[in-house]
């Protein structure tokens, strides 16, 4: 679960109000630009409910959004946290999702890659663009094209959509440099 605060005041608040509410596992906590504030949060569909729920409740007025996703597809973590490395081999299709959030990032990757045999390897969350967040990932042109599909359409019908692109054959250089 993710709440995501337009106040980095709101946040902390927010966070103590998660942590107390249920018995879950912080994952992140931190301002992430433009000056907002994001808590994330693990364990079971009910406890992360709870939590999710407290948070948003204590920053009620600086709400830019929340998510819970039950059951997250394992690869969404160490693409969170930059441990994807990726061979010659990976480097086929490139998909991106981009958002208004790092919240609905999240939400739009695991929803990408339970939908296409993809590999996911990069979820950037908010730093050094503007609070925005974006999912890439890798695969073959159709396996990308419905992983990208499903990632838009959840951040869309979050209303957070940016944009999303399949690109068939990229040079091996767009999988070298990504903020």
């Amino acid at each position: 679960g993710m709440v995501e605060c337009s106040s980095i005041a709101l946040g902390p608040q927010a966070q103590d109000e998660m942590l107390k509410a249920a018995q879950v596992e912080l994952l992140l906590a931190r301002t992430i630009c433009s000056g907002k504030y994001l808590v994330a949060v693990a364990g079971s569909v009910a406890n992360v409910k709870s939590s999710v729920d407290a948070g948003a409740h204590a920053a009620e007025d600086g709400i830019i959004d929340q998510v819970m996703i039950p059951n997250v597809h394992p690869s969404v973590f160490p693409a969170i946290s930059g441990q994807v490395e990726l061979k010659a081999e990976d480097m086929k299709a490139l998909g991106i999702v981009e958002t208004f959030s790092a919240a609905s990032a999240v939400m739009a990757a695991d929803a990408a890659v339970k939908a296409g045999s993809v590999k996911l390897f990069r979820v950037h969350l908010a730093m050094a663009i503007g609070g925005k967040g974006f999912v890439m990932m890798t695969g073959d042109v159709s396996g990308c094209r419905m992983a990208v599909a499903a990632g838009a359409e959840a951040a869309a019908d979050h209303g957070l959509l940016v944009n999303r692109v399949v690109i068939p054959g990229p040079r091996p250089e767009l999988f070298r440099e990504y903020i």
